[in-house]
């Protein structure tokens, strides 16, 4: 539609944000199950995968908010959503509805396209490659 062809000159600046925001949403993930903050049902005596978990959550997601090693961090953190999913919630039903696994799907395939696509705008990578 015409109408929305004008927004193409922003898709950097919308990717920057699509990363930054999926960042922010992440690293509260990672600090929830490594600092008890926000408060939740993660928190607790952490060891083995669980640890593993909330570093990766919440030193990866810093980085994907900076926008620094975008790629190759946004790889690891896609497989480390696709193995939550098939190890915590897929074994507990099969729709990700149910099983709470939706945003495990969803950080997993944002993070895929940010392999492809880049940091886009406001990332620290831009000024590493200028």
């Amino acid at each position: 539609m015409k109408l929305f062809e004008g927004f193409s000159q922003y898709r950097p600046q919308a990717l920057g944000v699509l990363r930054i925001v999926t960042a922010l949403q992440f690293i509260e993930h990672g600090t929830q199950k490594l600092f008890n903050f926000p408060v939740g049902e993660h928190a607790g005596a952490l060891s083995g995968l669980p640890l593993a978990a909330g570093i990766l959550e919440f030193a990866g997601g810093i980085l994907l908010a900076l926008g620094l090693l975008t790629r190759p961090v946004a790889f690891l953190l896609a497989g480390e959503m696709a193995i939550a999913y098939f190890m915590a919630h897929a074994p507990r039903d099969f729709f990700p509805v149910s099983n709470g696994g939706d945003a495990a799907i969803s950080f997993c395939f944002i993070f895929l396209y940010l392999v492809f696509a880049g940091a886009g705008a406001f990332a620290l990578d831009n000024r590493r490659n200028a």
